[in-house]
């Protein structure tokens, strides 16, 4: 749909639609740059405070994968005023206003409209020094590939739409999702990585794919070394996977060669969309042990799960 948009002129833009990044990114002078992003999701917990919640960390990641700091939200809201009481919709409110608190920004109001479902979200401005963006563009041949935070998250909230997972399943999954990528985003500013992005909608695969564009570089992945929630490699195999990770799968078939060790599962996995993800980086081989001890002292810490290859370009494989 992108193709159909005019391309930007403005020297200012430092990064737009046209470069896959997570956040548009303007000069404002030689010290300062506006990141901006939006992002709403449907439910995906039964709680309003925490889907509200929830939402507002998925929405504030986009800002931190580019190691940027948040500094303003706008609440975006569409919701059933005939069906639902508006009791609940101020517990979605809450949710991502403290989230939002928590992450050092202000909220300050947003726009509304009735709709069918609830969806809620945020637009975020965010601030960053021009020469300090972290784009997914960067990588380069040899660099390690770092994932802070599990994957499962959408299988498992799948099973929570279901009703098939247990609560300690469901708590686990809620307690990544509520966790701002923050303390991460600032240890990559801090080590210096050569690119970044979230794991969210696309899976890891789909958005470490988008890190290889236009680079002519390729990616090697570890299956044993990518980490994932214990409960979601039972739901894959009852045939528990959302809709939007299989459509990953099938987007990718001509960009990913599994080993014949890869069960169909893990590769699902692998693609499994997620909501509020962790932050995929590409790191130099001498700054890893520090950028993972660093890591290891915030609420999510990292994985080495793969490398960066300079062949074949484009494409990514996948090894037990």
């Amino acid at each position: 749909m992108l193709r159909y948009l005019p391309s930007p002129t403005d020297p200012n833009i430092l990064n737009g639609f046209h470069t896959l990044d997570d956040a548009a990114v303007y000069r404002l002078d030689e010290h300062t740059a506006l990141v901006q992003t939006v992002d709403y999701i449907t439910p995906i917990v039964d709680d309003p405070y925490t889907f509200g919640a929830i939402a507002a960390a998925n929405a504030l990641s986009d800002i931190y994968a580019m190691g940027a700091r948040p500094v303003l939200a706008l609440n975006l809201v569409g919701y059933p005023v005939k069906t639902l009481p508006m009791s609940t919709l101020g517990e979605i409110l809450r949710g991502g206003a403290e989230k939002v608190i928590e992450a050092g920004a202000s909220l300050l109001g947003g726009h509304s409209i009735e709709d069918h479902e609830p969806k809620y979200g945020l637009s975020v401005s965010g601030l960053v020094h021009p020469d300090k963006v972290i784009t997914k563009r960067g990588a380069q041949p040899g660099d390690l590939l770092v994932l802070t935070k599990p994957l499962g998250i959408g299988i498992i909230t799948t099973g929570i739409d279901r009703q098939i997972v247990d609560k300690e399943t469901a708590q686990e999954a809620i307690h990544w999702m509520l966790q701002l990528n923050r303390a991460a985003s600032q240890v990559m500013q801090t080590i210096g990585v050569h690119a970044a992005t979230d794991v969210t909608g696309f899976g890891l695969l789909g958005h470490l794919r988008e890190m290889l564009s236009g680079g002519g570089i390729g990616a090697q992945l570890e299956l044993s070394k990518v980490p994932v929630l214990p409960a979601a490699w039972e739901l894959v195999s009852q045939e528990c996977v959302p809709e939007g990770s299989h459509n990953n799968h099938r987007y990718l078939v001509d960009f990913v060669e599994y080993a014949s060790t890869v069960s169909s599962e893990a590769a699902l996995l692998l693609c499994d969309a997620q909501t509020s993800g962790g932050l995929l980086m590409a790191v130099s081989p001498e700054s890893v042990d520090d950028l993972l001890e660093l890591l290891a002292d915030t609420p999510t810490p990292g994985y080495a799960i793969g490398e960066i290859v300079q062949n074949p370009p484009g494409q990514i494989r996948v090894s037990a």
